[in-house]
C-alpha cells in the first residue's frame, strides 16, 4: 500500500509511552502530525525528538497534536528517553508507538508486506523507509507526506510552515506562494473567477499575470 495526499490516514489501535490508544479518535476534530523512526537509540532520530518536544507549544497553538513511532517496544522508547533529555535538553512530551509486529509501518506503506522476523533484530538499516512525516487533517485525510533519508535530519520548522499553510488555504480559497510565511502575501485560488474575487477583496489585488492574483494574507 503506498499512501497518497488526499487518501484517508489509515485507522489503528496501539501501546503507546501514553498508554493504548485508537488513532482517529485520538486526533480527535484536531490535526496531527505523525512521524517515524527506524530504531530507538539512532543519532539522527535523536536530535529529531528533542527538537519536536521543544517546538509542542507552536504545535499545540496551532491545534496540532504530535505521536511518533519506532518498532522498538515501548519500554525502549522510555530508555530512549533519557538519553533524548541529556544529550538534547528536554524528553518527549508526546506519545510514542511501539510497532513491535511491524503492522503499523506496514499499513502505512513505510515497509513492505513481506517483512518479518523479531523487530529487536532488525537494524536501522533494514528499517531506513521508516522515516515518514505524515501530517493529517481534522477530516483524517493526508495532507503532506514526505519521506527523508537516514542521513539527513528532517525540518520540522518547514513541517510548521505547511501547517499554517494548510490551515490557512483550508479556510480560504487561497494558496501560498514559494517559501510563504506567516503574515505574508498570498495568492487568489484559481478556482475563483474575477468576478468572485472582487466580493472577498473589494480593494482590488496586484496582478503581474492574469493567472497571479496576489492579496494580503486573510484574517
Amino acid at each position: 500500500m503506498s499512501l497518497q495526499i488526499g487518501d484517508t490516514a489509515p485507522d489503528f489501535e496501539a501501546e503507546t509511552t501514553h498508554g493504548p490508544i485508537k488513532f482517529h479518535e485520538w486526533i480527535g476534530d484536531g490535526w496531527a502530525v505523525f512521524f517515524s523512526h527506524p530504531k530507538d537509540f539512532t543519532p539522527v532520530c535523536t536530535t529529531e525528538l528533542g527538537y519536536v518536544a521543544k517546538l509542542k507549544p507552536e504545535f499545540d497553538r496551532r491545534n496540532v497534536k504530535l505521536i511518533g513511532l519506532s518498532v522498538d517496544p515501548v519500554e525502549n522508547h522510555a530508555k530512549w528517553a533519557v538519553d533524548i533529555e541529556e544529550t538534547q535538553g528536554v524528553a518527549p512530551n508526546y506519545p510514542m508507538i511501539g510497532d513491535t509486529d511491524l503492522r503499523i509501518s506496514k499499513l502505512y506503506g513505510m515497509l513492505p508486506a513481506s517483512a518479518s522476523g523479531d523487530a529487536s533484530a532488525r537494524t536501522p538499516a533494514d528499517n531506513q523507509t521508516v522515516r515518514n512525516v505524515f501530517v493529517i487533517g481534522p477530516d483524517k485525510k493526508v495532507k503532506l507526506l514526505i519521506v527523508y533519508p537516514m542521513t539527513t535530519g528532517r525540518n520540522f520548522d518547514e513541517v510548521l510552515r505547511v501547517i499554517d499553510s494548510l490551515q490557512l488555504t483550508a479556510k480560504h480559497k487561497v494558496a501560498t506562494p514559494v517559501n510563504w510565511k506567516q503574515g505574508e502575501d498570498v495568492i487568489i485560488s484559481g478556482s475563483v473567477s474575477d468576478e468572485e474575487a472582487k466580493k472577498v477583496y473589494p480593494d482590488g489585488w496586484e496582478a503581474p499575470r492574469p493567472y497571479l492574483r496576489i492579496v494580503p494574507q486573510p484574517r
